[in-house]
């Protein structure tokens, strides 16, 4: 039975860091990854022919960082409330759309930036 659930462990860990395309995630974005996030539990890893996608838990908040298959981290997201904007924005919203509510708001910061996603 132990054999049966570490194998059953080591599959899934493998499944993690794999695509349904079968390639796996380079050693360079992997490394990037620990380095920048080293406290990130439930990592799950998502691979495109552009990039690499890895969704994972870290301080309370799920987090999405995307990178590029050489290592560079291109941007990463992360949903919010709208508590956790800036207070300038809070008032902003608070003043231009105090007859709506917010279904969707996160963040994406990359090289340009941060910027926040209202619907």
């Amino acid at each position: 039975m132990k054999r049966f659930i570490i194998t059953i462990a080591i599959a899934v860990s493998f499944i993690g860091f794999s695509s349904f395309t079968g390639h796996e995630v380079s050693r360079e974005a992997l490394e990037s990854f620990k380095s920048s996030f080293k406290s990130a539990t439930e990592v799950t890893w998502t691979v495109t022919d552009e990039y690499y996608k890895a969704s994972f838990s870290m301080n309370g908040q799920y987090i999405t960082a995307y990178y590029r298959h050489e290592g560079e981290l291109i941007a990463m997201t992360r949903n919010m409330s709208s508590l956790q904007l800036p207070i300038n924005l809070q008032a902003s919203l608070r003043q231009d759309y105090e007859k709506f509510w917010i279904s969707e708001l996160f963040e994406l910061a990359n090289n340009e930036g941060t910027t926040y996603y209202v619907t």
